[in-house]
């Protein structure tokens, strides 16, 4: 993790993710219009979940388990768009070929959100809160001046 990363939009996995969902979305455009409300949306819910939960894990990552809950939600829908990649090769929606390519992102993306999730603390954002109780805490500190 050596660049920086100002965005989740900076993120190799989020890019890899809006990659899939960007494909998904151009190999479902050819599924019969009577899967519209069925496996059309259910691929496109599941691809389109990948990249919102990544960039939602980044705005929590004040939170090591919410960082990491999102994550696993993440991971749980890229592994539900590999269900229906493979229910669309079985109803021959789409080639062989195709599946496999947009398979091994998912895989990659898993295994991504795998070490992340294995050491959020290089992600997330460690800082300190004051504790009220704490004579340290600038919440009760007073100097010479608020004392006087």
């Amino acid at each position: 993790m050596g660049e920086r990363i100002s965005s989740f939009k900076d993120l190799r996995v989020y890019k890899l993710a809006f990659e899939i969902q960007q494909g998904i979305l151009d190999i479902s455009k050819r599924f019969l219009r009577e899967e519209r409300y069925a496996l059309t949306d259910q691929i496109r819910r599941a691809s389109r979940s990948i990249g919102a939960n990544i960039s939602e894990a980044w705005q929590k990552r004040r939170y090591v388990a919410h960082f990491v809950s999102k994550l696993t939600d993440a991971d749980g829908e890229q592994a539900e768009s590999q269900h229906w990649l493979d229910t669309a090769a079985a109803c021959d929606y789409i080639p062989d070929d195709q599946r496999k390519a947009v398979l091994e992102k998912c895989l990659r993306i898993g295994q991504m959100l795998g070490t992340m999730m294995a050491k959020p603390e290089k992600f997330c954002q460690q800082r300190s809160q004051p504790s009220v109780l704490s004579p340290r805490s600038s919440v009760i500190r007073c100097n010479k001046k608020c004392a006087a």
